[in-house]
């Protein structure tokens, strides 16, 4: 027996904050490794080593404005983060968090795709992650939901 949509609803809530949250850890521990070098598991590296490690990554890789480049990324996943995790502002947080993934994934892991080979394959997955809830929204269990009100996603009816 199928659940019934009530309980769809409640599920899909659930799974987006779930969601929501997991990408909040992962987003204020390298944002904070790159805003404020904490987290520094791997001395001498550049995730760990604040905005010099990264700065220094983005200006070996050519990249334009490197220092204002590892401030955006750094803000977009320690700030975007916070405020995917308890669902303010959600779909700009995640526009932008998404954004520096993408980024990451084609301009400094490409064309490796595997992790062993320091590829894209963790950085494509979060910057999909984060498309995904710019589409949907945060759900009811959510500060937006609070706030703001609006839509809830709903799962479709099913079918007689």
């Amino acid at each position: 027996m199928p659940a019934s949509p009530r309980l769809q609803a409640r599920l899909l809530d659930l799974g987006l904050l779930l969601q929501r949250l997991m990408l909040m850890a992962v987003g204020v521990y390298h944002g904070g490794q790159k805003v404020l070098g904490l987290f520094d598991e791997t001395p001498g590296v550049a995730l760990g080593a604040g905005l010099g490690g990264i700065i220094g990554m983005l200006e070996s890789k050519g990249a334009p404005m490197s220092t204002a480049a590892a401030w955006a990324a750094g803000l977009a996943e320690f700030v975007g983060g916070i405020l995917i995790g308890v669902g303010l502002l959600t779909r700009v947080a995640a526009f932008f968090f998404a954004f520096t993934m993408y980024v990451g994934a084609f301009m400094v892991h490409w064309p490796n795709f595997g992790l062993p080979h320091k590829g894209m394959e963790y950085a494509l997955t979060l910057a999909i992650m984060l498309t995904a809830l710019v589409l949907i929204g945060p759900g009811r269990l959510s500060l937006d939901a609070l706030l703001f009100g609006g839509r809830r996603v709903a799962p479709p009816a099913p079918r007689a």
